[in-house]
């Protein structure tokens, strides 16, 4: 047994000074060392030991856990020497899990170590440890969450300030929930990596992270957000795997027009949200803050502790800890999917134009729930709405396609639904 857990940071960032200030608190923990890209930098926070150099730390033979908070997916061959030195890992780093976390979960079984990834999905919500403990019981069939704060931030701003997708990215950035490059946000890479860290704990399989389907919210309008209010929805950006009735999974990212009577549809501004269906327990809803220095470093303590435990009861690690799993997962394409849809729609103000769009539907068997004509703007254009209800991507497509091929008829928008 030993008397102080000897922990070396990766990554001295928000995360890892907030990391630093929680540990403090632990008289059993020491922070032996810390690497860092920059040694110059100020920082709020003191650590015994500085390198500029990952690999001061993974082979450093005092440490015993290795607290990877720096990011990306260079850090992985670092990581993997850790790992064969027999250190254990706690890493918010969901890119590096999303994409190389079969390889690393295979070496650290080989070498008996943990890795530790609360804070990978969802900040300072506590969701990985509860599916595998708690609701261990339960079969699942359906997990989706509003898995990122910054696109949830911009999207709230929209409906409740009625602004453009630029005025409120330019917010974000300025409050600091976006980067100045926002791709990884709102084109959806973000959210994409977590979904298919939470799809391979859910389901027990392995996820080709290159097969999930992408899509951002640079596209989402003011006025496709004012139209679904009117309607009773509300946009998010949803993260969603699921499984189908052959055993394939479905699992994508994009924007969603969500009931206002679906509770996921309130959560607004940073915050996230983890819904979980499976029997017995049916629905099950995690809500709580996705990012930020201390809710996040909640989570990564939080991991450090339960491997201090373990440590402290047995030298051994908690075999919930490793990953068992080695098969892929079959992932459906998105064109075989099925959905409700919103369709925002200009066309001329002409006689037989609403026939054309309800023709169309019935070429390709897509049933009407509503198509409502939002009167005519200053070009003698009519707005027009539609849901559907559900059928397959690829007959949408070939609808959409259609109404395109039509004289004075553009669809402008095309939003899948939330059922």
């Amino acid at each position: 047994m030993k008397n102080k857990l000897k922990i070396g940071i990766i990554g001295l960032g928000t995360v890892g000074c907030g990391v630093v200030k929680v540990l403090s608190r632990f008289d059993d923990i020491e922070i032996v060392s810390a690497a860092v890209k920059n040694l110059t930098k100020k920082r709020d926070v003191e650590v015994q030991t500085i390198t500029n150099n990952p690999m001061d730390i993974v082979t450093n033979p005092e440490i015993d856990v290795v607290v990877e908070v720096a990011g990306g997916c260079e850090i992985l061959e670092a990581l993997k020497v850790a790992v064969q030195n027999k250190k254990h890992i706690v890493t918010a780093n969901k890119e590096l899990l999303a994409r190389h976390g079969a390889e690393l979960f295979d070496l650290a079984r080989e070498n008996q170590v943990a890795i530790l990834y609360e804070a990978a999905v969802a900040g300072g919500i506590p969701i990985i440890l509860p599916i595998k403990t708690s609701l261990a019981a339960n079969k699942f069939s359906f997990v989706a969450g509003i898995l990122n704060g910054t696109t949830n931030y911009i999207l709230t701003k929209m409906e409740q300030e009625n602004l453009s997708y630029e005025d409120c990215l330019a917010k974000a950035q300025k409050l600091g929930y976006a980067e100045t490059d926002p791709t990884g946000d709102v084109e959806g890479f973000d959210a994409m990596y977590k979904i298919a860290i939470l799809a391979n704990i859910v389901f027990g399989k392995r996820i080709d992270v290159n097969k999930i389907y992408r899509e951002g919210i640079t596209h989402i309008t003011s006025n496709d957000i004012k139209l679904a209010d009117e309607l009773g929805y509300k946009i998010k950006l949803i993260a969603q795997a699921s499984e189908l009735e052959s055993g394939e999974l479905d699992i994508r990212v994009h924007p969603m027009l969500i009931s206002k009577e679906n509770t996921i549809s309130d959560v607004n501004n940073a915050t996230n949200a983890v819904m979980l269906k499976g029997f017995p327990v049916d629905k099950v809803l995690f809500v709580g803050p996705g990012a930020g220095e201390f809710p996040t470093a909640s989570s990564v303590v939080g991991d450090i502790l339960s491997i201090k435990s373990e440590f402290d009861k047995t030298g051994e690690i908690l075999p919930m800890t490793t990953c068992h799993h080695s098969v892929y997962a079959n992932q459906i394409e998105i064109e075989k999917t099925q959905n409700c849809y919103y369709l925002s729609i200009v066309a001329g103000n002409n006689l037989g134009t609403i026939g054309k769009i309800g023709s169309a539907c019935a070429e390709f068997g897509i049933n009407l729930s509503s198509i409502i004509q939002k009167g005519i703007n200053e070009d003698n254009k009519a707005s027009i709405i539609v849901i559907t209800e559900k059928s397959s991507e690829a007959d949408m497509n070939k609808m959409v396609e259609k109404l395109e091929n039509e004289n004075d008829i553009k669809v402008i928008n095309k939003i899948r639904v939330m059922q």
